[in-house]
């Protein structure tokens, strides 16, 4: 790879990012959702990925703790899907409940709809990358 795309890829990876995040906070009021905003933050590490290689990628440290990554976004969904049970509701109520005033951080209101989806984009983030780290490994590759 040239200089150039190796500039251009390090310059996207904030950007891919940035554009996770806000189709994660967009989510639950709008079109988006913790997995779109997954999907979008993974592809910004394949591309890392196909112009660094492996030992490079190795060093970044989300790629070291996607594993972490998938296990906490596992146990949060798991925790605000079946915890209304505590309660007397149902599995998925979520809270404040209609009519309730929620809490704002901002403009993004913090109800559990908002959690439920951070945990399904840390899930899908840390489950893409462990499965773009495998495949990787798993090619042989040329030096450039």
């Amino acid at each position: 790879m040239t200089v150039m795309t190796r500039v251009f890829v390090r310059l996207l990876l904030l950007p891919s990012w940035m554009i996770a995040f806000a189709i994660l906070i967009k989510g639950y009021g709008d079109t988006g959702d913790g997995f779109s905003a997954g999907v979008v933050a993974a592809l910004g590490v394949l591309l890392q990925y196909l112009v660094f290689g492996v030992e490079t990628m190795d060093r970044m440290a989300v790629v070291r703790k996607a594993r972490w990554c998938s296990a906490t976004g596992l146990l949060l969904a798991l925790t605000v899907t079946f915890s209304p049970l505590l309660w007397g509701d149902t599995i998925l109520t979520h809270s404040p409940g209609v009519g309730a005033s929620p809490v704002h951080l901002g403009s993004v209101e913090l109800i559990t709809a908002f959690a439920f989806d951070t945990g399904i984009f840390l899930l899908v983030l840390g489950f893409c990358i462990g499965a773009i780290d495998l495949i990787a490994r798993a090619t042989p590759r040329k030096p450039s």
